[in-house]
Formats: C-alpha cells, structure tokens, sequence
C-alpha cells in the first residue's frame, strides 16, 4: 500500500482540487501493481504549493533560477529501489507542484490534469527521466498506461 502526505501551503489549490489528500489516495489505490513494490508501507509526500516557492526550491537544489509546475526530489535511486530487501517501509521522496504553472498547462480539465502531473512525479521519484528522446518516449509511454489504469 502506497500513502501519501499532502501538504497544501497554497490556499488556492483547494478551489481546483477537493481534497487533495483523498484524491491522491484514490490515484494512489489504482496505481498498476507494479508501482506498488514489496513492502507493507511505502510513502512520499506532495506538497501543493504556488510560483514563487517552486522556484526558490528549483534555484536551491537544481540550480535553475526559474519556476517549473513540478519537481520530484527521490530518496533512492534506481539501483536500491531494484534490490528485493526485506525491509517493512519505504519512503519513496516529495513531489511539489506549483498552482499557477499547473494552471497555465491545465486550464480545462484540472482532475485530469492532476492526475497525470502526479503521475509524472511519481515516475520522477522512481528516477525516471525525459533528458533524452529515448527516456521522454519512455517515460511518456508509462504515464499514459498508468492514467490509464487509474482512469479504468
């Protein structure tokens, strides 16, 4: 079971999205099992937040002195998420969306948005990328099956 912990700093999230700690818990139950890996718990966090905060957080540690609607900061990589370890948790990293940018890229259809943006984070925590064609094909193929999956 996959469990999240929603923070919402930005008050306006709450116009667009109703509870979004049900909603990703919803997202989260129809996740492929796949995603959901081989430990009694597995948690992150999303933080809600809004331009200005994302962008300190992307200037403080991806030294891009800009906004962006998402980032993902994983607390493994690729190599110890593979490994079958007999440990009882998991905590997966932080997802933190930005209001006004997911806005700009989502202004007709915010459920559907949402969760495909959380999606896109979640693949991030699992380090999966889009640096090259190749990766973005990739990582785009898997969100489109996952949203599919939770869509159902």
């Amino acid at each position: 079971m996959i469990e999240a912990d929603v923070l919402v700093e930005f008050k306006s999230w709450n116009k667009i999205i109703q509870s979004p700690q049900r909603q990703i818990s919803n997202i989260l139950k129809k996740f492929p099992k796949r995603y959901k890996f081989n430990y009694k718990k597995v948690h992150l966090t999303v933080l809600l937040t809004n331009t200005n905060e994302i962008k300190i957080l992307n200037k403080k540690f991806r030294k891009k002195n800009k906004p962006t609607d998402i980032l993902s900061f994983p607390f493994f990589d690729k190599t110890y998420l593979n490994k079958k370890i007999n440990n009882k948790k998991l905590y997966l990293g932080d997802i933190v969306i930005s209001y006004e940018d997911f806005l700009k890229k989502n202004k007709n259809d915010y459920t559907n948005g949402f969760i495909k943006i959380f999606i896109h984070g979640f693949l991030h925590l699992l380090n999966f990328d889009h640096r090259t064609n190749k990766d973005y094909k990739k990582m785009n193929y898997i969100e489109k099956k996952i949203f599919q999956k939770v869509k159902g």
